[in-house]
């Protein structure tokens, strides 16, 4: 079983697939994993088998830790791309998650101009009110929607609460562009189901839905690291340019991690 974690709150910073050289800003538990998914594909495992005992780290500690990372890389003279909101789970689910953007856009205003701030969220929460005005602050509030396919995020994505995907949708659709897209395609079986969803009965139908947000960049990749599961596999190179040339003859931005 997978097992990794992230310190907390600051780690890093790490050379991204995606984002380059990104500061990580980890809002939960260092020793333990607190989503309203569990992910079967998560580097940081099963939820039920991570469950911390510490607590968030609290919004002074969040500001103190990153102000003292971002001196240090200064005077080193390391640039970070992007100060990044991932770590062990869903970022938004802190309760100080708004406040803790405005504390970090004015660290990165003071320190890093040129970084970018970034936030991983499999988009649970953005029906709140705060946590969506809070996303239309950073520079890439990255949304995830691995299919539109009711069945396949119960069987993969498996949140653990009430998830209304049409409202979900809509709230996407009310970025206005202003947000990106990211998509896990694999392949493999997950208790003797299959999880590939690199097909077009998967894919047509949620490009579809990913032409009508009209993000400002899709970006889709596969299995990087360990998983839960050792039945889950990479998409392949092939699949994914093939997938990656549907979103550009739709008009769409489009980046692949392989």
């Amino acid at each position: 079983m997978s097992t990794m974690l992230f310190p907390s709150p600051i780690f890093g910073p790490v050379h991204s697939r995606r984002l380059g050289v990104s500061l990580g800003i980890n809002l939960l538990p260092a020793d333990g994993k607190i989503c309203s998914f569990d992910c079967i594909y998560c580097e940081c495992g099963l939820n039920g088998s991570h469950r911390p005992h510490l607590r968030c780290p609290s919004r002074a500690l969040v500001v103190s830790s990153l102000e003292e990372k971002l001196v240090e890389m200064a005077a080193d003279g390391v640039k970070p791309d992007n100060l990044t909101f991932a770590g062990n789970g869903e970022p938004t689910s802190h309760p100080e998650f708004p406040a803790i953007v405005d504390d970090v856009i004015a660290l990165r205003n003071r320190f890093a101009p040129s970084a970018k701030i970034s936030v991983l969220t499999n988009a649970s929460h953005i029906l709140k009110p705060a946590i969506f005005e809070a996303l239309l602050k950073v520079d890439n509030p990255l949304l995830k929607l691995d299919t539109v396919d009711p069945d396949y995020i119960r069987r993969v994505d498996r949140p653990n609460s009430r998830y209304d995907l049409p409202a979900l949708i809509k709230q996407m659709q009310a970025f206005n562009g202003k947000c990106m897209i990211q998509t896990m395609f694999m392949k493999g079986d997950w208790q003797g189901v299959s999880v590939d969803n690199t097909g077009d009965e998967y894919v047509l139908p949620w490009l579809e839905v990913v032409k009508s947000i009209h993000p400002e960049l899709v970006t889709i990749y596969t299995l990087d690291r360990e998983t839960p599961s050792k039945s889950l596999l990479k998409a392949t190179h092939e699949e994914l340019d093939r997938i990656a040339d549907l979103i550009h003859a739709a008009g769409l931005k489009c980046t692949v991690s392989y």
